[in-house]
């Protein structure tokens, strides 16, 4: 259902009361109302975005949020605008954020929460925003959703389809493609990838091992020395800290499954993970958003009840050095035959965090344990000088 609004009928304002961020919450589960496939997100979750005690990004970074109300005072969107200086000056021209967009379908309306967003982006010293990310981490709430419009995993972006239009009406173009990859956890590995893998575990300078929580501390600092030597040549990528590897794992603590973990040694030094979770949202989704005593005890209930059937990977990476090896195939092959021998949870199927399109060696990766394509985000991007000519994200060698 698409809506004609006059500009003169619509005020944004800045969400700065309690009332005004509860609303924040609420206006999307108020329009998808009705949507089998939307799952709410925890209110948690996006709270702690906003929350400048618990999201560390404002430590380099400033955010605005905004709410999008006609003359009878109903909310017909919201959006925030937000500035990471630690990678905001590492593109050719600034560039800040624009993610947490909701809206009717209402170019006009669509029109003054974007164009509230560069304004004050520009304001900042901005000469460009991309869209929708977050105001954190790029494996969460990132990318506009292109295709494949069924129930998001944990963390990912949902919105109808008629966004994409919002954008580009607007003045977005596409800045890079984001592939969620899926694969049956049953399905073998061709005899090739099989042997590759093999050659691997008998070779006795490689060992694998999948993560013991009550080791927690060893497999973090193992984490971060492999995903520094990894990750940090990628655009807007910076360094992990012990602090922040730390964080991370004890963040996943309490949902990790130890058999879908896995890390690889050579000579005994860390040379490659592969971390999967199982998918929370086929949990969250009886949770309506609240992770209070009810919300807990129901959680608890359909995990007991075997609710997860698909595992999700969330982060993979092997040092440059022994790439190209197999050992992303070795990885695949223990952890899909562990969890058919051993865990409790079956799983069924086997879905990849998102790979953009500027990273050919990793879609490789994906397709040669035999991935495929199976839904698309995109990250947009928006020249403030509409004179300047648009470039893609530049492909990593």
């Amino acid at each position: 259902m698409s809506f004609y609004l006059s500009k003169l009928s619509m005020q944004l304002q800045e969400v700065v009361t309690a009332d005004q961020a509860r609303e924040f919450l609420n206006f999307p589960v108020r329009l998808y109302q009705g949507d089998p496939n939307y799952v709410r997100p925890l209110d948690r979750d996006i709270e702690t975005v906003f929350n400048r005690e618990k999201n560390k990004y404002f430590r380099h970074g400033q955010l605005i949020r905004w709410l999008l109300r006609d003359a009878a005072g109903q909310t017909l969107g919201r959006v925030a605008a937000f500035i990471n200086e630690r990678t905001a000056h590492t593109f050719s021209q600034p560039t800040g954020g624009m993610g947490f967009f909701e809206c009717v379908d209402s170019q006009a309306a669509a029109n003054v929460l974007l164009e509230g967003c560069r304004s004050w982006l520009a304001g900042q010293g901005m000469a460009a925003m991309d869209g929708p990310i977050n105001f954190g981490d790029r494996d969460q709430w990132w990318g506009l959703l292109i295709d494949n419009f069924g129930s998001p995993l944990y963390t990912q972006n949902y919105n109808p389809p008629y966004y994409r239009r919002l954008l580009e009406t607007y003045g977005f173009q596409l800045y890079f493609n984001q592939f969620t990859y899926f694969r049956k956890v049953a399905a073998p590995l061709t005899p090739e990838y099989q042997e590759k893998a093999s050659v691997l575990f008998r070779d006795p300078n490689f060992s694998f091992e999948h993560l013991r929580v009550k080791n927690l501390p060893k497999y973090a600092e193992d984490f971060r020395q492999i995903y520094n030597k990894a990750w940090v040549k990628h655009d807007g990528v910076k360094e992990m800290t012990t602090e922040q590897a730390a964080n991370i794992m004890r963040k996943l603590r309490p949902i990790i499954d130890e058999k879908i973990c896995w890390f690889a040694y050579h000579h005994g030094e860390p040379v490659g993970f592969f971390i999967a979770l199982p998918e929370l949202n086929e949990l969250f989704r009886y949770v309506d958003g609240n992770l209070n005593w009810w919300g807990k005890a129901r959680f608890a209930w359909y995990r007991w009840r075997g609710a997860v059937r698909t595992m999700t990977g969330i982060a993979f990476g092997i040092v440059p050095e022994h790439q190209r090896k197999g050992l992303e195939m070795a990885f695949i092959l223990a952890a899909s035959k562990t969890v058919q021998d051993t865990s409790k949870v079956q799983y069924e199927d086997f879905v990849m965090n998102w790979i953009g399109d500027f990273n050919p060696k990793m879609m490789r990766v994906a397709e040669t344990i035999g991935g495929e394509i199976w839904r698309t985000h995109g990250t947009f991007r928006y020249l403030f000088d509409r004179s300047q000519p648009f470039e893609r994200a530049p492909v990593i060698d």
